[in-house]
Parts: C-alpha cells; sequence; structure tokens
C-alpha cells in the first residue's frame, strides 16, 4: 500500500474514532500527524510542525478573546440593540445585512477570513440574543463573503485571475464574480429558508426605552442602552481592527489580541473573564485537523489525488472530480491553496479544447470556496469559536453535516450550470 493510501485511511480512521468516542479531533490528529509523519513519511519534528497553522490559532485566540471582552462588558449588548434600530426592530432582516455587509467588504479588498472574523461575533452574539439559528447566522456570513470574494478588485478575484493569466488561459472577471455571488445568494436564499428564517418576526420589536406593539411600555435597559468608558473604548477597539485589516493589511489575529490586551491593561477583571471564554477545545480541534492536513500536503497525498484525477481521460468526468477535489480539501486547508494547485491541474484538458476554460475556472472557484462554513477552514473555525450560549459539540456536528452537503451538492450543479456548457 502506498503511503498516500495509508495517509488517507489514517484520517478516515480519525473521524471514526472522534465520532464514536468522543475524543477531541485535534487530539487525534496531532498523534495521527506524528504517527503517519515519523512512521511512514519519515519527517523529522520540526518537519511536522511546519504544517501548525500558527496564523489561524492566532485569528482564532484573538478574535474571540476581543469579542469575549466585549460581551463582558456589555459592548456586544449595545451594539445588537444598535442593529436593531438601525433595521426598524425588524429582526428578519437581520440575516441579510449580514450577509451585505460580509460581501461587500470582501468585494472592496478584505480577506474573507478577515471580513468573517469582523462579522460573525456581533452577527452571532445578535442570533444568540433573538433565538436565531447560530448555523443560519454563520452561514449568511460565510455565504456572503464568498458572494463578494471574486470581485475584479478582490484578493480572491485578483489571485485567480492572475493565476489565469499566468497560465495563458481564457477567463472572464465578471462571470468569475457573478458565478460566484449568484450560487451564494441562492445557497443564503435555501438556508434562511430552512433554517426557520421565514419565522423570524418582519415587524418591528420592542428595543430598550421603546413602547411595544401591544401598547405596553417596556422599562430602559440602561446597562445595555447606556455607553460606559469601557463600552466606548471597546467600541473604538473594533473599529481600530475595522481599519487596521481593511486599510492597512494588518494580520486580524495579531491587530485582535493586541486591543484585546490593551483594553485588558485598563479593565482587568473583564480581561481574566474574556480569557476564560476563549474556545480552547475549538483552537486545539482546528490547529490539529490542520496540522494533520500539513502533512498530507507535504506527502504529496493532495497531489496524488489530484494527478490520478487528471490522467482519466474522459474530460467531463475528470472536470466534475477536480471540482470535487477542490470542495473536500479545500473543506479543511486554503481555499486559496486549492485553486492555486488545481487550475494548473486543469491545464492539459483545457488545452485540448473540449472543455471551456471560463466555466471550468468558475466552477473550480466556486467548489473550493463554497465549503468554506465547514468547521475546519478558518471561516467556519471562527463562526464555530464566537458563537455564543450554543451546545458546541452540536453546533460543530451541524457545522460539520452543513460543509458536506456544500462538498456533496455544489460540485455537480455548478458543472452542469458552467462546465457542461462549454462556456469559454
Amino acid at each position: 500500500m502506498s503511503d498516500e493510501l495509508i495517509s488517507i485511511l489514517v484520517l478516515v480512521v480519525v473521524f471514526v474514532i472522534a465520532t464514536t468516542r468522543s475524543i477531541n479531533m485535534g487530539a487525534l490528529s496531532f498523534a495521527a500527524a506524528f504517527g503517519v509523519g515519523e512512521l511512514v513519511a519519515d519527517f523529522s519534528a520540526d518537519h511536522i510542525f511546519a504544517g501548525f497553522p500558527g496564523d489561524l490559532f492566532v485569528v482564532l485566540v484573538g478574535v474571540t478573546y476581543l469579542f469575549a471582552l466585549a460581551r463582558a462588558n456589555g459592548t456586544t449588548d449595545w451594539l445588537v440593540h444598535a442593529s436593531i434600530r438601525l433595521v426598524g426592530g425588524r429582526v428578519a432582516l437581520i440575516p441579510w445585512v449580514m450577509f451585505a455587509i460580509s460581501g461587500a467588504l470582501t468585494a472592496i479588498g478584505a480577506v474573507s477570513p478577515a471580513a468573517v472574523a469582523i462579522v460573525a461575533p456581533l452577527a452571532l452574539s445578535f442570533a444568540a440574543r433573538y433565538q436565531i439559528s447560530p448555523l443560519l447566522m454563520g452561514a449568511m456570513v460565510v455565504h456572503g463573503s464568498q458572494g463578494g470574494g471574486f470581485s475584479p478588485i478582490s484578493i480572491y478575484g485578483s489571485i485567480v485571475n492572475g493565476i489565469v493569466d499566468r497560465e495563458k488561459l481564457p477567463g472572464n472577471e465578471i462571470t468569475l464574480f457573478l458565478t460566484s455571488l449568484v450560487v451564494n445568494l441562492i445557497i443564503a436564499a435555501v438556508v434562511f429558508v430552512v433554517c426557520g428564517g421565514l419565522k423570524l418576526p418582519r415587524t418591528a420589536v420592542a428595543t430598550a426605552g421603546e413602547e411595544r406593539e401591544d401598547g405596553a411600555a417596556e422599562a430602559p435597559a440602561d446597562a445595555e442602552g447606556r455607553l460606559t468608558p469601557a463600552r466606548i473604548a471597546t467600541l473604538a477597539a473594533l473599529v481600530a481592527l475595522v481599519v487596521a485589516v481593511l486599510a492597512f493589511d494588518l494580520d486580524a489575529g495579531l491587530t485582535s489580541i493586541s486591543l484585546a490586551v490593551a483594553l485588558s491593561v485598563f479593565w482587568p477583571d473583564h480581561g481574566k473573564k474574556a480569557v476564560n471564554e476563549v474556545t480552547w477545545p475549538t483552537v486545539l480541534l482546528i490547529c490539529g485537523v490542520l496540522t494533520y492536513v500539513g502533512v498530507l500536503d507535504e506527502m504529496g497525498t493532495i497531489d496524488y489525488a489530484g494527478k490520478a484525477v487528471s490522467d482519466i481521460g474522459i474530460p467531463l468526468l475528470a472536470a466534475l472530480l477536480l471540482c470535487y477535489i477542490g470542495a473536500i480539501v479545500s473543506a479543511f486547508a486554503s481555499s486559496v491553496g486549492i485553486m492555486g494547485a488545481l487550475i494548473p491541474l486543469a491545464v492539459p484538458f483545457l488545452a485540448q479544447g473540449d472543455i471551456g476554460a471560463v466555466g471550468m475556472i468558475a466552477a473550480l472557484a466556486v467548489s473550493a470556496t463554497v465549503v468554506d462554513v465547514s468547521p475546519f477552514s478558518t471561516n467556519g473555525a471562527l463562526v464555530l469559536a464566537n458563537a455564543p450560549d450554543v451546545d458546541r459539540d452540536r453546533f460543530f456536528r451541524q457545522l460539520m453535516v452543513y460543509g458536506g452537503i456544500m462538498v456533496v451538492a455544489v460540485p455537480p450543479v455548478v458543472w452542469l450550470a458552467m462546465v457542461v456548457p462549454g462556456l469559454g
């Protein structure tokens, strides 16, 4: 049996054990990375550690730390009430507002995880307050960020269009952008309906100090409606996070943790409480799984699977399988990295003219990004880590099932819509 097949079988075993024995999958994945890396691939410990996602670790810790502070001092409660007033109290509009904000941020140049890091904590705090499904709210944020993610001036769009130019393939920036936007918009609409969005209040709901529709006055909520010094400082920190990430291209994780530390210096009680609320089991899970995926990448397992598909000899079937590989691998790894590997793999049969390049590239791009709601991807991990007042194990399973549905359902749909007609 080849080393690549052994590494895939070990991954399957990790999933089975984690599911049946309730052991943290991250811890199992670290053990698998050690066993496969040392015994099968003959990697050194340093080689194995090279796959540890240090940047994602800091993002998860930093963002959850900062927003735990915001929850501890009541800033998120204040923001939730402000959001309600902004849309006239119509709760049903809020998921779509979050979709639009996330999409606008990525469309103008924010990296998708940065947009999700900014929007998801507030969106999920709102969901907890008004009994909205966290899966619905998290999906709206992630799909919004992916919907805008392939605009001609976006990070994803620039990278994919750059690869297309480098490989001397025909491309269409607008088709790429609109394909991603339409697919994510349709998925968001379906999720909105399935997860109870139509049952959310469409008429104004009472906010702090306002009169209810039945005529009964609601007592002012001073604790939630008043801006204290701590809340003002936290709001300034959140604005600084947005500016730092979008205007100065600073790392979202390092910026978040630095701002959280600064706030903790002035309000140490809030800081101590916030550190305890960082979702450490989630951090262990995500970092462990991605470390093992890093071992798979270094072993050549991903390239092994991609090359096996490209050698099939039936262009349409190979195109579908490449879309599936992009979706499966991207659910556990970098979407951009996968696109950078898959598009060149598709070049040989694209050059034959049997497959339209524009449609194929759009299908690959959408397949590799629409699955980012998976809890093992950066976006999904941020949603999982920032959801307050949830059964985290249950929410993890929901995200994993939802991500699996995206992996299974989206590639054949975009393949039928974009590849089979021969666009390009």
